[in-house]
């Protein structure tokens, strides 16, 4: 073999050893966030908070300090033209959070001081989520490759959290804050190994916005990113949709424990996770358009059958349906993100993509949980399915406009 060959086949050894280094950061930041879902009712009355809103908040704070803070975090990796030390940085930064959560627990802090808590702690985790994925993005093979790799790992950590968690409350409530706390440790000191491949630094020109301005500079900036970043706000509906009202609904209509429903959401989460990587490099043969706006088309019409499904049995085929086109496109429309940003931008083109996404998943749990005590669970579905399946209606022009857009070929028919 030559001495450029075996340079090749040793940069895809690295580039491959790097690929997995992230996705395993990806993987703990996603296990450490679900861990506390299952007991949330629990953790939340261990900091003094009341009935039915305290544990909403304790998860909303979250996702509205994602919303915010993924934009600086992303922006500044731009500007400083790095990912590595940053995402330990952030990871550490989780970590201490959730330790500072399980130390004032039963401690008589006043509940809102816990939010603000809560609050810094979701504005940390969310640097080492948004910089590890557009570490991701860095790497060369295919956006369609990397984005499924992280796919399988947001997916595996959200599979394997919530049982996990659920085993970790029998021992104690603020169990799953310390294990949390020591997930995004290690991940900080496995960040610090991952050697950076970012674009150069982008200098006085990089986005300086932050926060949901980040979302809205880019947006005037790139307006064609509003294609993903709108899938991203209701693909991520359906997921808070299904984390509260699709849980609700398993244990009323079907008379179901904790665990059958945690099997039946397993029946969703495990081939969503397993495929988001034969999918990705499916969207990198093919393109973007076909997986987005026909598997979010489908995927809504099924988010509907499973509120209908009359039997238990059904219902699970039903969600498997929901995992298997889910992997189809959540992919795809985050590699699209990638291929829009330009290499200046990538960190806060993704960061963005994660601030409309968090902001979906909150509207997802209000809006899902508001209509289905209004008008009831088969609403509910319908709300949720219907959003997806509609958009992917109104965005297929654009869709097609930007896969005849010259130069955008990775869009819409393949390519690196």
């Amino acid at each position: 073999m030559s001495d450029a060959g075996r340079d090749d086949d040793d940069d895809s050894r690295r580039q491959r050893r790097d690929r997995i280094a992230l996705a395993l950061v990806v993987y703990a930041v996603l296990l450490a966030q679900t861990l506390v879902y299952p007991g949330v009712d629990i953790l939340a009355r261990a900091f003094g908070g009341q009935g039915v809103a305290a544990p909403t908040l304790f998860l909303a704070v979250e996702f509205a300090a994602f919303a915010v803070f993924a934009g600086p975090w992303g922006a500044l990796s731009d500007r400083l033209g790095e990912r590595r030390r940053l995402v330990a940085l952030a990871s550490a930064g989780g970590a201490v959070g959730y330790l500072a959560l399980a130390g004032v627990a039963d401690a008589g802090l006043p509940f809102a001081a816990v939010l603000v808590i809560r609050a810094l702690q979701g504005g940390a985790t969310v640097g080492a989520l948004s910089l590890a994925i557009s570490a991701l993005a860095d790497r060369s093979g295919g956006n369609g490759r990397n984005m499924g790799i992280a796919g399988i790992a947001i997916g595996l950590g959200t599979a394997t959290g919530a049982p996990l968690g659920g085993q970790l409350y029998e021992v104690g409530a603020t169990v799953p804050l310390l294990a949390a706390a020591g997930l995004l440790g290690v991940a900080a000191v496995g960040a610090l190994t991952i050697p950076d491949r970012p674009p150069a630094a982008a200098g006085d020109g990089a986005r300086r916005h932050g926060g949901l301005s980040a979302l809205l500079a880019g947006l005037r900036e790139q307006r064609d990113l509003s294609i993903p970043y709108a899938f991203a706000f209701v693909d991520r509906l359906t997921a808070g949709f299904f984390a509260l009202v699709g849980t609700l609904y398993f244990r009323e209509a079907f008379g179901l424990g904790p665990g059958a429903t945690g099997l039946l959401l397993a029946a969703f989460f495990a081939p969503f996770a397993l495929l988001q990587y034969p999918f990705g490099l499916l969207s990198d043969r093919i393109g973007r358009v076909v997986p987005i706006a026909a598997g979010s088309a489908v995927y809504g019409l099924v988010v509907v059958l499973v509120g209908l499904a009359p039997t238990v049995p059904l219902v699970a085929v039903a969600m498997v349906g929901v995992g298997v086109l889910g992997a189809l496109m959540a992919p795809a429309t985050l590699a699209l993100v990638v291929d829009l940003a330009g290499d200046s931008d990538r960190g806060a083109a993704v960061a963005g993509f994660n601030a409309a996404g968090s902001l979906g998943f909150l509207a997802g749990s209000l809006v899902g949980g508001a209509v289905a005590a209004e008008f009831g669970f088969l609403a509910a579905f319908v709300v949720a399915g219907g959003s997806e399946f509609l958009l992917a209606i109104a965005a297929l022009p654009g869709l097609l406009r930007l896969g005849r857009r010259a130069g955008r070929s990775a869009v819409f028919s393949g390519g690196d």
